[in-house]
């Protein structure tokens, strides 16, 4: 008994227990305003804005965008992401050594055969047959195998949750590059209706320069201008074809493959019914918070699991061995031999081997319970900073819409006046800039505003649940 001890069958620290650790962790005091999070004050909607049902599925949140496109280029990157197929990959694994866990739960069988020839000196040579079937149960007394099997489920749920955060992820991520792409588009317009402008007015300072009304100092201005804006383009067509390029590795193509998207279109926005739906309890569904959550569990079984494994183990067992010189008698009666066996076993002496595994695995516990803690402040800050920059986002929208509208108020004014012969032609031209200006930064604008949605949703954890981990799956999609 007293090697016994030296085992490692002494008592050690009790570790915290795995539901009051986490209930503890995922109590963190949410502020108020998080049970109704959406700003009240200050939102303006952006124009366009689509009719989204109010009961719309938060798990497919891209569908309050209301863009065929955006929908398609999601459905075919949850479907062939790497990040994804790899999660989906790792969940495999995690579910088939869950099963082998649960097999080794129950009694094992093995049936062995083999023959043997000898020959001792100059005797004659002798054939040994044997065939026979091996059962062994070691019976789960202090539950080691039980506290193994519930190691393995946790681990498998915590693979489910990796894959529902790598298709969350994804998800964002289409959208968001989806949303550049547009902005680019939107840029690339701009800056050509802002050249035509000065092409015609380099035309027309041309013109005024040979009547005498104007200047070569005016002309090589207007040239100047006109070149700066040329040098523009080649910076805006780059960015959007970087963005295609990762539209296109996102949905699992070579960055040469063709999306077959329209050439133009507006920026989506967010519904606003979908957007207040959303629920604060949502964050603790975050797959990352909820993976780390379940690797606590697993954790806490290994500790369990290694504290039984320093106590006696007992086996039942039993053996039918069929032994005969030559293989037609082989499965005689007579050459059979019953066995049957109990094994208690119990290691007397390990060198503390038993003990600091115990302790390892202990030290994993408070590794897991840190890690859940720091994915639920990570949840926090997240979702914090998702909520400023969408507030900041519908107050600059404000702005940004009022400037638009003043100076396209401005550039009417000024084109009456110059039809009129009031003014210059410089002058209603520097107004139709100052528009094409404004009318860029309000797209800029819709495009953080929706981009804020998305960041929120992911925050969020995108509408994922634990009851349906594959709620986000759209049906498979060709990408072809």
């Amino acid at each position: 008994m007293a090697l016994w001890a030296l085992s490692g069958c002494t008592a050690l620290p009790a570790a915290p227990e795995p539901a009051a650790a986490a209930s503890a962790v995922l109590s963190q005091p949410l502020a108020p305003q998080w049970r109704s999070p959406w700003p009240e004050v200050g939102v303006v909607a952006p124009a366009p804005t689509p009719a989204t049902p109010p009961s719309a599925d938060l798990a497919q949140w891209w569908l309050a965008f209301d863009d065929p496109h955006l929908s398609r280029l999601i459905g075919q990157a949850l479907q062939a992401h790497t990040s994804v197929r790899s999660a989906q990959a790792a969940l495999q694994q995690a579910r088939a050594l869950d099963a082998v866990g649960a097999a080794a739960q129950g009694p094992q069988v093995q049936a062995t055969a083999s023959g043997q020839r000898a020959q001792v000196g100059s005797a004659s040579a002798a054939s040994a047959w044997r065939a026979g079937l091996d059962a062994t149960w070691e019976l789960d007394w202090f539950g080691q195998r039980q506290q193994a099997r519930a190691a393995t489920a946790a681990e498998a749920r915590a693979a489910a949750a990796q894959v529902a955060q790598a298709q969350v992820s994804v998800a964002a991520e289409v959208a968001l590059t989806f949303f550049e792409w547009r902005l680019q588009q939107q840029r690339w317009v701009v800056a050509q209706r802002r050249l035509a402008l000065q092409e015609e007015f380099v035309q027309i300072v041309g013109w005024r320069l040979q009547a005498g009304l104007m200047s070569s100092q005016d002309l090589e201005q207007a040239r100047l201008n006109l070149a700066q804006l040329r040098a523009t383009l080649p910076d805006i067509e780059a960015a959007q074809g970087q963005a295609e390029a990762a539209l296109a590795l996102l949905t699992g193509r070579s960055p040469q493959s063709a999306l077959d998207l329209p050439a133009a279109g507006p920026i989506p926005s967010p519904g606003l019914e979908l957007a207040r739906t959303i629920p604060a309890d949502t964050l603790r569904q975050r797959p990352d918070v909820q993976r780390a959550q379940e690797r606590l569990s697993s954790a806490a079984a290994r500790v369990a699991q290694a504290d039984a494994a320093r106590l006696p183990t007992l086996a039942l067992g039993g053996t039918l061995d069929w032994r005969s010189p030559r293989v037609s008698d082989l499965f005689d009666p007579a050459a059979l031999t019953r066995t049957l066996l109990l094994r208690l076993s119990a290691s007397l002496f390990d060198g503390g081997a038993a003990r600091a595994q115990l302790q390892a695995q202990q030290a994993a516990l408070e590794q897991s319970r840190l890690e859940l803690e720091a994915a639920v402040l990570t949840a926090l800050r997240e979702v914090e900073h998702a909520l400023l920059a969408l507030q900041a986002s519908a107050q600059r929208l404000q702005h940004v819409q009022q400037a638009a509208d003043a100076a396209a108020a401005t550039e009417a004014l000024a084109l009456l006046r110059l039809t009129s012969g009031l003014i210059d032609y410089r002058i209603w031209l520097e107004t139709r800039q100052n528009l094409l200006s404004a009318q860029y930064e309000l797209s800029a604008a819709r495009a953080a505003w929706s981009a804020d949605h998305v960041r929120l949703y992911k925050a969020l954890g995108g509408g994922w649940s634990a009851d349906k981990p594959q709620a986000a799956l759209p049906e498979p999609h060709d990408p072809a």
